[in-house]
Parts: C-alpha cells; structure tokens; sequence
C-alpha cells in the first residue's frame, strides 16, 4: 500500500513540477503569449464558447474509443484464430505486416474517399494504427502457453472456447495488456491524424482552425484536452490490468 502510494506521490509531483516550470519559463523569460502561453491564459482558453469544447471533446473521445476498442476485438480474435491455424497464420501473418508498413498518413486521403469525413473515418484511421501491436503481442502470447495444458484440455474432450477462456486467455493475458498500452498510445495518435486529415469536428480539427488565429493558449488547450483522454484510455487499461491479472494470478 505504501508503496503504490509512494508511486502515486512522486507521479503528482512530476506534473506539478512540469507545470512549476511552464509558469516560470513563460513569466522570467517574458515569452510572449502567441509562441507560449501561461498555464493560466490556457485556462481561460476554455472560456471561449464558439470553440465548442464539450462538443470537439465528445468527438475525439469517441474516435479514440471507438477505433481503440475495435482494434483490441479484431486483434484478439485474428491471434486467436492464428494460434488455432498455423496455416492461416502463414498465409495472412506476412500479409498483414506488410499492410502494416503502409503509412497510414498515406491512407489517410483514401479513408476520406472511402467513408468522407465524420467520426468514423478517425475511428478507422485510430484502429488502422493501434491494431498490430495487439494482434502480435497476443499472438505472442498465445504461443506461450504450454502445450502440455492445451493436450490436456483436447485429451478431456474439451471445446475450443473452453480451452480458450481457461487455459488461453488467463496466460497470454501478461501479453494481451502490453499490447492494449501499446494501442491506446497509438489509438489517440492515429485519431488526431485522421483530424487533421479532414474533419470538420474534434480537437484535432479545433486545433487547426486556432492555428490561423494565432490562438496558441487555444491550441495548448486542445493539447491537454487530447492527453487526458489518453491519460483516461491508458488509466482505463491500467486498471483492468491490475484487476485481472492480479486476480488470475491470484487464483493461480
């Protein structure tokens, strides 16, 4: 307990000192406002009702949700069916890693094409980058489990969703959470891409148009707004984890 506390302690006062140094920069160094703006012109930059925020950050929540969410189901099951076809696994895997090497800023005009603008798009564009490292760490981990277990489970007649949710799923779970971190990193870059791709709601988009302004306290705004959902996506990750894998290896 003491030492979580500890660990909670010493990651507030990180933040607060970050936030010590922006005031201090700004207010010795006498930046002017349009290249840096105080924490506290920031603040007040939410006070500007013709930004919209509630409304730019329900959107770009939803595509980092929504694409992150996706990428987790589809890179779940695609492992899943790999690790029950080694030859599905052969004929797709390298298929699948070179689609990856795509640019996906390079797919970002086709996406548009495609699905025109809106929140799925984004979402498309957030699951396109957050999908592989799901998909290979729990593959990954799928191939660690022993295969001793997995007879065991065949030889006491047990079906395919039995030796998935008790024997597969609880051991490559270590492996699935590094992946989903991994992914909610990406999910949110690959979002605010799709923003500024062509959008016409979403901090990303908002961003944009305060760039034209020169309303930087605007654009820091957006930024932060844009790391808290991160921050809440990764919290969110962070606290299943904790959840079940300290249960399971509790159980274990």
């Amino acid at each position: 307990m003491n030492s979580k506390l500890g660990r909670w302690t010493l990651a507030v006062l990180a933040h607060l000192a970050l936030l010590a140094a922006w005031y201090l920069f700004v207010r010795l160094g006498n930046v002017p406002r349009f290249v840096m703006p105080s924490p506290a012109a920031t603040l007040d930059a939410l006070l500007q009702p013709n930004y919209s925020w509630w409304t730019n950050i329900a959107v770009t929540g939803t595509e980092i949700f929504g694409g992150y969410l996706l990428a987790l189901v589809v890179g779940v099951v695609l492992a899943l069916i790999f690790s029950w076809s080694k030859m599905l696994e052969a004929f797709f895997m390298p298929l699948l890693v070179s689609l990856n090497m795509i640019p996906k800023v390079a797919l970002g005009p086709l996406i548009i094409v495609w699905f025109k603008y809106g929140v799925f798009p984004n979402s498309i564009m957030a699951f396109s980058i957050a999908v592989f490292p799901i998909l290979l760490t729990t593959a990954r981990g799928l191939r660690e489990i022993e295969p001793e277990l997995l007879d065991l489970v065949r030889s006491l007649k047990g079906s395919r969703w039995q030796l998935f949710t008790k024997i597969q799923l609880p051991g490559a779970l270590p492996y699935i959470f590094a992946g989903m971190k991994v992914g909610a990193i990406l999910a949110v870059a690959g979002a605010i891409v799709g923003e500024f791709l062509g959008s016409d709601k979403g901090l990303g988009y908002l961003m944009l148009q305060v760039q034209v302004t020169l309303d930087t306290p605007a654009m820091f705004m957006a930024v932060l707004m844009i790391t808290g959902i991160g921050m809440l996506l990764y919290g969110v990750v962070l606290a299943l984890e904790r959840l079940l894998v300290v249960k399971d290896a509790r159980v274990a």
